[in-house]
């Protein structure tokens, strides 16, 4: 290992911890909007009677960084002192060259003790040990812990032992579209009244449904990666937006050089690259022959597990049967593929088909199979894990189920309006106590059928 000096750490640590000498630094780097992501993880820190640490994980560039300096930021506002808050990431070329305990030992030797240590450690999957180390520093009463690291690295990259009962890890999507409402200036308590027309079922004034409906038009072109929606933001212009999210798709690609072997690359990206021909088939189910003609589980299961496993996609899995507890149903073998944010998919087919989708004027098979994708990421960014359901005559597919108290509820997606057939047998049949018609409308109510616009997914 190579040997670096105490003098070369502390000019690094120095010049990631500015408030050290001048508090007011720290406004500078925070960003001022909050997450859901940015609460949870303040609520786990701030839980005392039970120690432990938390990770932040998820894809590149989903703004893990971000929050942990929000929290910071939090820490300073609330009076602690700042020279008792350390930051430090590891894919620094310094600090990647040694341990937490280095880190710790030489900042100690700056501030001795004197109270709690705030600890933010960003990149730790670049530190094999680091998750062992922080599991005895949430053990000591003197520090609280918060770490963030890349889904890759912390799959892919070797650890020694993984801390179980004292990690709390929170995976990190992009932007929800709530979240992105935010961002682009809606008022929140615009939402939240929202929110009272979907709990009472109550049709949304039609002016008010049209701006939503074109916001979430938006988001299906913009997502919610941090950087392509601040490029929105600063340039209200699309192309620039979709630059953006080429230059991740780009960073993506290195990632898979990285940490994939060089055996297994071209079959990742050739898995990726394929969901968008996956979701315009009629029936949107994983095929492998549709990554090549040669295609089969054999070939391309371990790439898919790959993509699984860095956050850049989720699966979906059939079920045999709608009833609780569905995951005792599931057919592992017949899943739907979806990526984990929605700009980043419809990029995949191209700036054309975004202009199409922003101006509404897409049809075919590709639409609907995009505005699944929209209500899979809504509803996963909402902690559902939903599977689906198709009859083994093929005659009914319900595009998702989720458990609630005990029951299963089904979801119907149309990316217009429309007769369904499906839904209608689905409830005659199994009986659910209500179901969701998600539909490019207004809200309406018949019987057990509750239909919404699509962007109350969002509050499902």
């Amino acid at each position: 290992m190579a040997i670096v000096s105490n003098e070369q750490v502390i000019k690094v640590l120095r010049q990631y911890n500015p408030w050290w000498r001048m508090p007011t630094a720290m406004q500078e780097e925070s960003k001022p909007q909050k997450r859901q992501a940015y609460h949870e993880a303040l609520k786990i820190l701030n839980h005392k009677s039970i120690r432990r640490f938390v990770v932040l994980s998820g894809v590149r560039r989903v703004g893990k960084t971000t929050i942990l300096y929000q929290i910071m930021e939090h820490m300073i506002n609330e009076g602690i002192d700042p020279q008792n808050i350390l930051y430090a990431t590891f894919d620094n070329p310094v600090l990647k060259l040694i341990d937490v305990q280095s880190v710790l030992s030489i900042y100690e030797s700056l501030y001795p003790i004197s109270g709690t240590r705030y600890l933010f450690f960003d990149e730790i999957q670049e530190c094999p040990n680091a998750r062992t180390a922080l599991k005895f520093l949430a053990m000591d009463n003197r520090y609280d812990v918060i770490a963030s690291g890349s889904l890759l690295g912390l799959h892919y990259r070797e650890m020694t032992s993984i801390p179980v009962g004292y990690e709390r890890t929170m995976e990190m999507f992009s932007l929800d579209f709530e979240e992105f409402l935010w961002a682009i200036g809606k008022n929140p308590d615009a939402v939240a009244e929202l929110r009272k027309f979907f709990a009472e079922r109550a049709k949304v004034d039609d002016g008010v449904n049209r701006q939503f409906m074109e916001a979430l038009r938006e988001y299906l072109v913009v997502g919610g990666m941090p950087e392509v929606v601040n490029t929105f933001l600063r340039t209200n212009n699309y192309q620039e937006a979709y630059g953006t999210q080429k230059k991740i798709m780009e960073s993506y690609r290195e990632d898979i050089k990285h940490y994939a072997s060089a055996a297994a690359r071209q079959k990742i990206s050739d898995c990726y690259l394929s969901i968008p021909r996956q979701l315009a088939k009629e029936y949107t189910k994983f095929q492998y022959k549709v990554v090549s003609r040669e295609g089969n589980a054999r070939r391309y299961e371990n790439s898919l597990n790959w993509l699984v496993d860095a956050g850049m996609v989720k699966l979906c899995v059939n079920v045999s049967t709608p009833q609780f507890p569905l995951v005792a149903y599931e057919k592992p073998d017949q899943f739907k593929v979806y990526v984990t944010d929605i700009g980043l998919l419809t990029s995949l087919y191209g700036y054309e088909t975004q202009a199409a989708l922003l101006k509404d004027t897409l049809t075919g098979p590709a639409k609907g199979g995009i505005y699944e994708n929209l209500v899979f990421d809504m509803l996963i960014k909402r902690g559902i894990v939903p599977n689906y359901y198709k009859n083994e005559k093929n005659t009914q597919e319900i595009e998702f189920l989720f458990a609630q108290n005990g029951a299963v509820i089904p979801v119907e997606v149309k990316s217009k309006r429309g007769a369904t057939v499906s839904l209608n047998n689905f409830i005659e049949e199994f009986a659910p106590p209500y179901a969701y018609k998600l539909i490019a409308g207004n809200v309406g109510v018949s019987g057990t059928k509750i239909t919404m616009p699509l962007y109350m997914a969002m509050f499902i």
